[in-house]
């Protein structure tokens, strides 16, 4: 499921388009943000299907191998350690991850069917392949741990399949790495005994309503935050400061006022490694100073009203 940062990173890039866009539409803005992080559970379910889409193939290319006029004997009973793996079965059998895919027409790697054959290849000509088909042993946990090596290096790493996602959809770029480890988080997580059921994408409501209250609420006060900089910043000329630079600050003030409940110190830890992945080398250093300001001003004139778990 989605974090909140990732979340905080959804509306860092809608900010930053609304911004630049001088769009005033903010319900069409607001509606584009929810389907862009929607659209990141299709890149999940597409990337848990590649592992389906290149079993499947292993077993059809075994079950043609059998016709075949002059068949060996090894193409007769072949090794089908790799098609029954149990932890993919469990995938493969799934009726949420196939209701999903065929209600949403994610039928991407039977129209683009290179990108499943190609990584089949570099899978069989792999020691990893090599390695777990040689051994005689079988068990849920072997069969789990090679599944998640398996796409921990010949999926998650594609270059030519991120490059086919990024021109499917541009807001994918960033949502890569993520969902990748989510991918092999849910790898991990599977449990012999229990059939596989697509989780939310959301952990709760609150964290849902979080995504669209957190990108009205910084849009609507913009001029009121920039003033906050301001005073905070009097060497400074905010024109000086860079764009993605001064979206976080703000986004993190809107944290401090409008949303009691989050630590102040949890904001401020958020948006510094933010910083670290998408704004300059020197961003988080200076971004750290100037909430530390904000911040100690807020409590100095009674402004912040945390209340619950947001007074750690």
């Amino acid at each position: 499921m989605i974090n909140r940062r990732h979340i905080r990173v959804k509306v860092m890039q809608s900010v930053y388009a609304i911004i630049h866009s001088n769009s005033d539409n903010i319900v069409k803005e607001e509606k584009f943000l929810r389907q862009s992080i929607d659209k990141m559970y299709d890149l999940y379910v597409l990337s848990l299907d590649m592992i389906v889409r290149v079993n499947q193939l292993a077993e059809v290319t075994q079950n043609a191998a059998k016709k075949k006029y002059l068949v060996t004997k090894e193409e007769l009973n072949p090794n089908a350690k790799f098609v029954n793996n149990k932890a993919i079965q469990l995938l493969k059998q799934s009726v949420s991850l196939q209701n999903y895919a065929e209600e949403n027409n994610l039928n991407n790697w039977y129209l683009d069917n290179k990108f499943v054959s190609n990584i089949y290849q570099e899978l069989i000509e792999s020691d990893l392949y090599k390695k777990y088909m040689a051994d005689e042993e079988t068990s849920f946990k072997k069969d789990q741990k090679f599944a998640v090596k398996f796409f921990a290096e010949f999926i998650a790493p594609n270059e030519k399949l991120s490059a086919y996602y990024e021109g499917e959809n541009i807001s994918w770029v960033d949502d890569i790495p993520f969902v990748n480890t989510w991918v092999v988080r849910t790898l991990q997580e599977l449990k012999s005994k229990n059939d596989f059921v697509l989780g939310r994408l959301y952990k709760n409501s609150d964290d849902e309503a979080y995504a669209s209250e957190l990108f009205k609420k910084t849009v609507l006060n913009l001029p009121q935050f920039e003033k906050e900089v301001a005073d905070k910043t009097p060497n400074w000329e905010t024109d000086r400061i860079a764009d993605l630079d001064m979206i976080l600050i703000k986004m993190a003030i809107c944290e401090f006022l409008k949303f009691p409940s989050i630590p102040v110190k949890a904001t401020i830890n958020e948006y510094l490694e933010i910083a670290k992945d998408y704004s300059t080398e020197k961003s988080s250093t200076f971004i750290n100073g100037v909430l530390d300001k904000v911040w100690k001003d807020f409590q100095a004139t009674n402004r912040l009203n945390k209340i619950g778990r947001g007074t750690l």
